[in-house]
């Protein structure tokens, strides 16, 4: 069953599942991740990696990008680009204008878009990874810019979305499972990335 979304990929193709309350799942998901990036290297000519985290910390359903984002501010990053966090979040306000700074700034850069995401109920928890855009707002009726060459997005909630007040009864504690379990993901595929001398 293909999952409805707030950010809906722009191109069909292997979409991923992980579980977030199980517990090899962020290894599952970072080995899936490296491979990705790896290829999409490869093929698009790029040579570094943005992880762009797209929300708002003002929303609990829409604060899983900030969230991540501040994980993995936290952790330092060497050679991982991050935008969006808790303190500096992308949304839709300013993402036309963070579209502009990655093509001025990062056009060797390929760009992972870290999003929240409505889907079927029995996926609420999980996170999803495919190639290609998403769309942000496309759930709360918002037409913005695709954005990204990977996409993950954490299914928040489940029904066919629309409603920014929707957005407010989600369970943090949901958000923040997912937003720990995508950030250590990322943070292992840059050790992957040391080890292996890919950057």
């Amino acid at each position: 069953m293909e999952m409805r979304r707030w950010k809906a990929p722009l191109s069909r193709g292997e979409l991923y599942y992980f579980d977030t309350a199980g517990e090899y799942e962020a290894v599952r998901l970072a080995a899936r991740l490296y491979l990705m990036i790896q290829e999409a290297l490869r093929t698009e000519r790029k040579s570094r990696v943005v992880v762009l985290c797209i929300g708002t910390d003002r929303s609990t359903g829409d604060s899983l990008g900030p969230l991540t984002g501040y994980h993995l501010w936290k952790h330092q990053l060497r050679h991982i680009q991050v935008l969006g966090t808790l303190h500096r979040p992308v949304h839709a306000m300013n993402l036309r204008e963070t579209l502009r700074v990655l093509e001025m700034h990062y056009p060797e850069c390929l760009v992972v878009a870290v999003d929240a995401s409505v889907g079927s109920g029995s996926r609420v928890g999980s996170v999803t990874l495919g190639r290609g855009a998403i769309r942000p707002g496309l759930g709360v009726s918002k037409q913005l810019q695709p954005v990204g060459d990977i996409f993950i997005t954490g299914v928040v909630s489940g029904g066919c979305g629309g409603d920014p007040m929707m957005l407010q009864s989600i369970r943090l504690g949901t958000v923040m499972q997912m937003a720990e379990c995508i950030s250590e993901s990322i943070c292992l595929v840059e050790k992957l990335w040391e080890r292996n001398a890919l950057i």
